[in-house]
């Protein structure tokens, strides 16, 4: 596995406990020394027992030295970032292709080279070409395998999919038999709980990953829309949601309401989405569409929270509950809070937040003046505002008494719907939440 952050290292982890003997090959000395200590660098309900177990069970183990890992190695699979390339959104394959040469050099014998990372279509094909011309001789095969894990349900994920995709070169002499062989051995316990492995072409498993996240981003953005309409004739977003889910061609499934969507994945892939579609000369208008809701939806979530405060923040103490993108993770990248937090400390309000594991990450994406407190209750003390933007289950159990005990002001904004109106309202509180009446 080259490349130890959150995709190669749960995939590694996962393909261990199946029981593969998995090297996982990382270059950053720090994340390195962390992983043979036995400290996981990322925050992901149950990993670390899961490569404790596996590391001491001898099958999984960590380095630096590529040419020792692939040696005597089946599959070899490239999992390193693809951060978007600055201007137009589109993937940075550097590190996918520098994997690539150095995979060829480490090389001896055959192997399927999978591209694990999220990566545009025709990058398989592009990983077969730099091998080829690093080391001509080279017997391998190429496949593409992209993931579908969430973050904070990540091993669920792997252990028991929806489904596997696998993408083949069919324009192989053996139409890519060899290198099927090889993925569906190491997916065959997946079998037997009758996971669906979909073996398809190079280029429909290298958009599959794109098209279903920017269909979910869809989604959310939609019900987000739909909650605006709701607030505006007196309707309840929850029940609309609920009326829709339950339609087995919609699904209930990424239809909550909120302040937009952040992470790793969602505005990546959708930006990367739109420019592929351009380039290939077929736009994807509502994919285009979608990114732009997801932006306005942001600012104007920090807009609410001003209007809460009585059109001004200048002065006004705001507690805000919960920083990272969703909860279980302890990811700041792209999470609504950064544009939010960012714009009331511009307008001059005294921040006090509290995330269960996500002040550390927040800190070098957030405004210097934020106050980092030991608890939601700590957060809301003295607070004239409290703002939900992360649905932390630990936040849902906060009584209202308590909250009015330690607050100064009696206004509250989830954006999240974690609450009771009626309980909140009941208290005493201004109560304003998405899209319920």
């Amino acid at each position: 596995m080259i490349g130890g952050g959150y995709v190669g290292l749960v995939s590694a982890a996962c393909f261990a406990e199946f029981g593969n003997d998995v090297s996982v090959v990382e270059i950053d000395p720090a994340r390195l020394a962390a992983l043979r200590d036995g400290r996981i660098p990322i925050y992901e309900p149950g990993l670390d027992t899961l490569v404790a177990d596996n590391v001491r069970a001898g099958r999984l183990s960590f380095g630096h030295d590529i040419a020792a890992a692939v040696r005597g190695a089946e599959a070899i699979f490239i999992a390193v970032g693809t951060p978007p390339r600055n201007g137009d959104g589109q993937a940075d394959l550097t590190y996918v292709h520098e994997a690539a040469r150095q995979i060829a050099r480490a090389m001896s014998d055959y192997a399927v080279i999978v591209t694990k990372s999220t990566v545009p279509v025709g990058t398989s094909r592009r990983i077969a070409e730099i091998m080829r011309q690093t080391c001509p001789d080279l017997a391998f095969d190429v496949a593409s395998n992209p993931e579908f894990l969430r973050e904070g349900n990540a091993i669920g994920d792997f252990m028991k999919p929806d489904r596997v995709i696998v993408g083949l070169d069919e324009d192989a002499p053996d139409g890519g038999a060899r290198a099927r062989a090889v993925l569906g051995s190491l997916y065959r316990p997946l079998y037997l709980i009758e996971a669906p492995v979909l073996f398809v072409k190079l280029e429909t498993a290298e958009l599959t990953k794109y098209a279903s996240n920017s269909f979910l981003a869809m989604k959310i953005s939609f019900i987000n829309e739909m909650a605006d309409l709701c607030e505006r004739v007196g309707a309840n977003v929850h029940d609309l949601a609920r009326g829709m889910g339950l339609d087995g061609r919609i699904g209930r499934k990424f239809l909550h309401p909120g302040p937009g969507y952040g992470g790793s994945c969602f505005p990546k892939d959708t930006l990367a989405l739109t420019r592929i579609a351009q380039e290939a000369g077929a736009p994807t208008r509502l994919i285009e569409a979608t990114v732009g809701v997801n932006d306005a939806r942001k600012v104007a979530m920090a807009s609410r929270i001003i209007a809460a405060c009585g059109g001004a923040v200048q002065g006004k103490t705001i507690a805000v509950l919960g920083l990272t993108f969703k909860p279980e993770t302890d990811d700041m990248r792209e999470a609504p809070s950064i544009p939010i937090l960012v714009r009331l400390a511009e307008r001059g309000a005294d921040i006090r937040a509290f995330d269960p594991v996500g002040m550390a990450p927040a800190r070098p994406h957030l405004p210097p003046g934020i106050t980092y407190c030991d608890s939601a209750l700590d957060a809301a003390r003295g607070a004239d505002v409290l703002v939900v933007l992360t649905e932390w289950n630990e936040f849902r159990a906060l009584s209202p008494a308590h909250l009015a005990a330690a607050m100064r002001g009696r206004t509250i904004v989830d954006l999240r719907n974690i609450f009771d109106p009626a309980a909140m309202r009941g208290a005493g509180f201004t109560y304003d939440s998405v899209g319920r009446p």
